[in-house]
């Protein structure tokens, strides 16, 4: 098991690599801003989606996180 230190600094690295360091910056920014509840948001994100669906999603997410 990870300790919160190495999640945060994981996590971070995850977003820096996708967004770039400014947009990471920004998205914690906005997430500590805004009340926002991550278990309700993750409950919601796939809605009305087959299991097929997201599958080929996260398949074609694969794919392009591979490319770069």
């Amino acid at each position: 098991m990870m300790t919160d230190t190495e999640i945060k600094v994981k996590g971070m690295k995850a977003l820096s690599k996708d967004l770039g360091l400014v947009e990471a910056e920004r998205f914690v920014s906005l997430i500590q801003r805004d009340r926002f509840d991550y278990t309700a948001w993750r409950q919601d994100l796939f809605q009305g989606m087959s299991g097929d669906q997201i599958s080929r999603l996260a398949t074609e997410f694969s794919k392009k996180t591979e490319e770069t």
